[in-house]
């Protein structure tokens, strides 16, 4: 019995945090994923619409099966909500819940930050140095979706980058909910104010390739900005 229990021990944990590292840009099923998701993020599925699998499937050119592993993802994220009788619908919005997942990014982000200064890799800060590769020409098109994209690609390399597993899984969720509420609340930005972003994410990227933890922290902290408590 005891040895059993040792076993157990050693297992990976069954948990819905645990399953969210089994998905991966690269991997085909993500795909939809990502769809779906910034159609969230940017309203184009708005709070509280009932979701149609199918229309999704034909809409990303995607099975139904990706689609539904999507949305599984999303319901553990808290993204969209299973209700009976009434199917799968998108999460509402709530500023509460957007403002705590603001200071959890605070704290997880900034150590993550100063972590990966200590810790990553060559090809961890060189995958931090390409997230936003193309940032500037997305910028001149007014490509928000790529932009978030990258952002997402951005933050989630410098919480990889931080080997430390446990706070590195709680980063993308966070960042969901985050950039869902951001693009709700604030108003458009405009060239300039993009560029001095991109900019405070590239100095976080350079405190890290110098491994300055001090600076990498206060840099995360800069590149988060402040919440936005009144939606415009």
């Amino acid at each position: 019995m005891a040895l059993r229990a040792k076993d157990k021990m050693r297992r990976p944990a069954e948990d819905p945090a645990a399953r969210l590292e089994d998905w991966s840009p690269g991997l085909l099923k993500s795909r939809a994923y990502e769809q779906v998701l910034l159609d969230i993020i940017f309203g184009e599925l708005a709070p509280g619409e009932r979701i149609d699998e199918h229309y999704l499937a034909a809409r990303y050119e995607s099975g139904l099966a990706g689609i539904r592993e999507a949305l599984a993802r999303l319901a553990l994220e808290d993204l969209v909500q299973r209700r009976p009788r009434v199917g799968t619908v998108v999460a509402p919005l709530d500023i509460l819940e957007a403002k705590q997942s603001y200071d959890a990014r605070q704290l997880i982000e900034c150590h993550c930050a100063e972590l990966a200064a200590s810790h990553a890799t060559r090809a961890e800060i060189a995958a931090i140095a390409t997230a936003f590769e193309g940032a500037e020409a997305a910028i001149s098109r007014n490509d928000s979706r790529a932009l978030v994209a990258m952002d997402e690609a951005f933050h989630l390399g410098v919480a990889a980058a931080s080997h430390n597993r446990t706070l590195a899984r709680m980063v993308a969720p966070l960042h969901h909910k985050a950039a869902r509420f951001w693009i709700c609340a604030k108003q458009p930005e405009g060239r300039k104010d993009q560029l001095h972003d991109l900019a405070l994410h590239r100095a976080v990227t350079n405190a890290v390739a110098r491994h300055d933890g001090p600076a990498a922290r206060e840099a995360m902290a800069a590149s988060l900005g402040e919440f936005p408590y009144l939606v415009q």
